[in-house]
């Protein structure tokens, strides 16, 4: 058995569970190398607005029963809503043993302030045209099914992947204008409160880089996500670093065997467990 790394906090975001774009299997991998004490879910970790029956398979469901399992051993996980699963709103400021839901959230980090948040909150298009805004998920959705059959053509030829959407938001200029907007208002908002660390996810796009403006500096940090980078962010000996699946050394583990033996009563379990572990620290 391999030693899992130990971290203080784990960062995942925009995993998309429950979409063709997901990639389940690489997340099981990377969360059974790891052992943190806090794990941050920030934003867009099931997505409910293309939520579908028929599309919800084992390795998806095995996602949520981990992130139980984890809860259960005692690391505490903190869900921070995002848009895609914006109705688990309802629920902000709701504890179930070591699990809680939050919009947005400040940890003190070894004497420094991180601030945690979705993003979502910057973009207009969601705030003011929801409709629109699923229009293009449904869009992206099928761009990544696309992207996957010419990754299958170009493994068969011996090529390298290709992605198709970061080709595209490459070299549209307003994609380009619309991220480097994000991470301002994001920095100088953070500078603006105080903070030493403004943490996101929503944008797709992992980055920590330090931002400075005439009233300070902070550092911004993306989580990336689980459909094209397959990225997280990781601090561990008062620093961070971003995890990257496809190139990090230190990726070496396995997704769980046991995924085509999983069942949604596994899940209930692992709910059930969380349930009783907290009614007995209330007795």
């Amino acid at each position: 058995m391999k030693t899992k790394r130990k971290v203080e906090i784990a960062v995942i975001s925009d995993v998309h569970l429950g979409t063709y774009g997901c990639h389940a299997k690489q997340l099981l991998t990377y969360l059974n190398s790891i052992s943190p004490k806090k794990l941050v879910l920030n934003g867009d970790i099931i997505d409910i607005w293309q939520f579908k029956k028929r599309y919800f398979p084992k390795s998806h469901l095995r996602v949520i029963k981990k992130i139980m399992d984890m809860a259960s051993d005692g690391v505490e996980i903190i869900y921070i809503t995002g848009n895609h699963d914006e109705m688990l709103r309802k629920f902000s400021d709701t504890t179930i043993g070591n699990i809680s839901i939050v919009d947005k959230i400040v940890l003190e980090l070894d004497g420094k302030k991180a601030w945690f948040f979705h993003g979502d909150v910057f973009d207009v298009s969601i705030q003011n045209a929801k409709w629109l805004a699923k229009l293009g998920g449904y869009g992206y959705d099928v761009l990544i099914l696309l992207n996957r059959f010419i990754n299958w053509c170009l493994e068969q030829m011996g090529r390298e992947k290709y992605s198709l959407s970061k080709k595209i938001k490459n070299s549209v200029k307003s994609a380009i204008k619309y991220i480097n907007d994000f991470e301002k208002v994001a920095s100088d908002l953070a500078i603006e409160k105080g903070y030493d660390y403004v943490i996101c996810g929503h944008i797709h796009q992992p980055k920590m880089q330090l931002k400075e403006n005439k009233f300070g500096s902070t550092t911004y940090l993306n989580s990336g996500d689980w459909v094209e980078n397959f990225t997280a962010l990781e601090y561990q000996f008062k620093r961070w670093k971003i995890y990257n699946y496809n190139k990090d050394k230190l990726r070496a583990f396995y997704a769980d065997e046991d995924i085509k033996d999983m069942e949604v009563k596994d899940l209930i379990a692992a709910i059930t467990i969380v349930e009783q572990k907290k009614k007995k620290k209330l007795n």
